[in-house]
């Protein structure tokens, strides 16, 4: 490139109690480039966009800012000039309304006194427009949905006009209208000289949008190299140091007994009449927007959200679920959407997340033992490639992913006979993917599994069937074999859905 690089990161060492999260880490980026930084859970992406937005401080190495050197001891230092960025996890006050987050600590005022509000929610209106999103600027964001307040989230750092953008797994919770959105925006920044910085593990995406990529591989640079000049594959072996060759290693088999049936469901959050099947050695899946109830249907049969009406059949006999605890008792666990909110104690250890839903079946006199569960608990590390440096590390300090792989061991270790899994993969790397697609078919070889997915090719390639949800309702139901993208994706837009659409699938064989 002729120009000379807004941001450097030279030599870069960081490091965490018994983790090297970044050794010798360089890398340029320029005005006006969208340069994608990827690689398997664990490799460090995070952590470096983490020192470039001065959340965490580099041990060692260098950082340049327009070729001059900088140290940032706060994200504040990095705003002040002009770096900015969206994390992994959302960082909003969920009690103070939109407009109250975006302008948090720098609302604008009246005569440097009194905030000045009608200006706060009109900026706040405007952002948001830009990125296409309509919602009334009141709201406390408690109360929008998980895709809603990412969007939120980038409107904010937006508001600080920033010359570098940093975006930490943007898209693992949006649609795919607000996916669109976004990448508009970031194509009029990139346009105006700002510089961007794009983690994702999505391949499809960073190849729409990417210039530049740089691949990670634990803690060390492996490559920078511009799109154009680089395949999936090549990047995928060199995230992972190796090929692979299936990402959806399925062996269908024949169904055997049932093991859940959902009757005329219906939920105050959202399902309708909602009719639906697992049985023995099926892995379904459930498709549908943000919004269209597809975790609503998950929750209430795991007995968190209170059934209105309809009846659920666990392995032939009929149940009311009341409560998770009923529920695991019962044979059912749950992979929740937002494993930091449901699915794990963050300030708890490896260990103990693994037993925490199972210490009745491991301590059937309620006499705990230590030393078995850190034997589980390395079991699992081991069998899901968590990477932690031990067992008795707090679950708050592993990657996303990692986290992910934890509550997997946690209900694989209750030995249930049915798996809900909601979001399975998301914020998951490839290499990580195949490794939980290959757990859940092993599973699912002498279990039931329920998948609710928004990747299309995960729910077509691990599914035996498919049903499809649109606006709180089955409107759809493929088999496997006759499944396809456009299929699907219609009915989850509510093309050509009819009122009777789920009568109708309900009596499809």
């Amino acid at each position: 490139m002729n120009q000379e690089p807004i941001l450097q990161a030279k030599g870069i060492f960081k490091g965490f109690p018994g983790v090297q999260a970044l050794e010798d880490v360089s890398c340029d980026i320029y005005p006006g480039e969208v340069h994608v930084l990827i690689g398997e859970n664990g490799a460090g992406k995070s952590t470096l966009s983490k020192i470039l937005m001065g959340a965490y401080s580099h041990d060692a190495g260098q950082l340049f800012l327009e070729g001059r050197p900088v140290r940032f001891q706060r994200p504040l230092d990095a705003l002040k000039e002009g770096i900015g960025g969206v994390h992994q996890e959302l960082m909003l006050v969920p009690w103070l309304n939109v407009a109250q987050n975006i302008f948090l600590n720098r609302e604008p005022r009246r005569a440097g006194l009194f905030i000045d509000h009608r200006r706060m929610h009109e900026e706040s209106r405007r952002i948001l427009a830009e990125l296409d999103v309509t919602i009334d600027t009141e709201t406390p964001v408690k109360y929008l949905s998980t895709a809603l307040q990412e969007m939120v989230e980038i409107a904010k750092i937006l508001a600080f006009n920033p010359r570098v953008l940093i975006l930490d797994e943007p898209t693992a919770v949006l649609t795919e209208r607000e996916v669109k959105s976004l990448f508009r925006r970031i194509q009029c920044l990139k346009e105006a000289g700002v510089a961007i910085i794009y983690i994702s593990h999505r391949l499809p995406e960073i190849r729409q949008i990417g210039d530049r990529i740089t691949i990670l591989r634990d803690g060390r640079h492996v490559k920078t190299v511009p799109m154009a000049e680089i395949t999936n594959d090549q990047i995928v072996q060199l995230m992972v140091g190796r090929s692979l060759t299936n990402l959806y290693p399925r062996r269908r088999r024949a169904p055997g007994e049932e093991a859940l049936r959902v009757e005329d469901l219906t939920v105050k959050s959202g399902p309708r009449s909602v009719d639906l099947e697992v049985y023995k050695g099926e892995i379904v899946g459930i498709a549908g927007l943000v919004g269209a109830g597809r975790s609503e249907v998950a929750r209430a049969v795991f007995g968190i959200d209170k059934i209105e009406k309809g009846q659920v059949y666990l392995f032939g006999e009929p149940v009311t679920p009341r409560s998770p605890f009923q529920m695991v008792r019962q044979g059912v666990g749950l992979i929740p959407e937002d494993r930091k909110l449901l699915g794990l104690a963050l300030k708890t250890t490896v260990a103990w997340n693994t037993v925490m839903a199972s210490l009745r079946k491991c301590f059937p006199k309620m006499v705990v033992n230590d030393q078995k569960i850190r034997g589980i608990a390395e079991h699992f590390v081991k069998e899901l490639r968590i990477a932690t440096p031990d067992v008795g590390r707090q679950v708050r300090f592993l990657s996303g992913g990692n986290q992910q792989k934890v509550v997997l061991a946690k209900w694989l270790n209750t030995e249930s006979k049915l798996l809900i899994f909601d979001e399975p993969t998301r914020g998951i790397d490839v290499g990580a993917k195949v490794e939980v697609h290959t757990l859940m078919d092993q599973y699912a070889q002498e279990n039931a599994v329920l998948m609710i997915s928004s990747d299309l090719p995960e729910v077509i390639g691990m599914s035996d069937r498919i049903y499809v949800m649109y606006q709180g309702r089955i409107v759809g139901h493929f088999r496997h074999e006759e499944a396809t993208q456009d299929k699907i994706a219609s009915l989850m837009l509510g093309v050509g859905v009819t009122n009777d659409a789920s009568k109708e699938c309900a009596n499809r064989s």
